[in-house]
């Protein structure tokens, strides 16, 4: 049988404790990614409905910024067991590097943890499919979509891996990421929820651009996180807008009223 498509992208399945929303979901998100010629991944989880989505959520892909959240959740973890807090330095690195996506910061961090210590906190994290770059390179480092709903479970729900301190850190620090750079799983977010996003972009010879974007979403009775991690995009922009496409999908069919009588016809 021959076929324009070469490949049939794989399509996203959610489960949910309600199931119509379940099918509305992988439903709108499936339609959201038609005709995108972009590899994409995707991991989500809604605590309120139990709702899961995933899509190709163990595929791995070159972290690119998103991986400054994990360096940022290593330092505190590390700085848990030596019950210390953070010196000012560290503070400053740690804004630059979530709040600005700072290269700089991010690589004197890197250095001084080191990659036992970083490789450690994936371990206590569960984020086992994670591996760090030979080289060193820390935006090389291989992410999968679940690895990462993991990491942002562990921010955003009480764990014996960070604490409460620690929490609340990422969460007010990804919380006052610059403008310039909140797209991605934000689009589409209902006003009264609050917003926590970290995004990776990276253009390599192979596969074209890296455009992540890693979203939890909290406060107001919303308890959501959203991972979309994709490659072979053109351009950054194609990619921000299939993520956008996603987000909104997602946002829309969480924060649905529960009355179907107000439901757009």
């Amino acid at each position: 049988m021959g076929s324009a498509h070469a490949a049939t992208p794989q399509a996203a399945i959610c489960t949910s404790d309600n199931p119509e929303l379940a099918d509305k979901l992988s439903q709108d998100i499936n339609s959201a990614l038609d005709g995108s010629p972009a590899t994409t991944a995707i991991s989500l989880h809604d605590r309120t409905t139990n709702t899961t989505c995933t899509l190709d959520a163990d595929r791995t892909f070159d972290s690119a910024s998103t991986v400054k959240v994990t360096v940022l959740a290593t330092l505190l973890w590390d700085a848990q067991k030596e019950d210390r807090a953070l010196t000012q330095e560290e503070k400053d690195r740690a804004t630059a590097m979530i709040t600005q996506s700072d290269n700089d910061a991010t690589t004197a961090l890197w250095k001084q943890l080191g990659t036992d210590r970083i490789s450690g906190f994936l371990q206590a994290a569960g984020m086992t499919n994670t591996t760090l770059d030979s080289e060193g390179h820390w935006g090389l480092t291989q992410i999968t979509a679940n690895d990462e709903e993991k990491l942002l479970h562990l921010v955003t729900h009480a764990n014996p891996v960070l604490n409460e301190d620690s929490r609340a850190y990422i969460l007010k620090l990804t919380s006052e990421v610059i403008p310039s750079q909140r797209w991605g799983t934000p689009a589409g977010a209902p006003s009264d929820a609050q917003v926590h996003v970290k995004n990776g972009w990276l253009e390599r010879a192979t596969n074209g651009w890296r455009v992540h974007s890693l979203g939890a979403f909290t406060g107001g009775d919303h308890d959501y996180t959203i991972t979309v991690l994709s490659q072979d995009n053109a351009t950054m922009d194609d990619g921000i807008a299939t993520i956008e496409g996603i987000a909104r999908a997602v946002h829309k069919n969480l924060n649905a009223p529960a009355s179907s009588a107000h439901s757009p016809g």
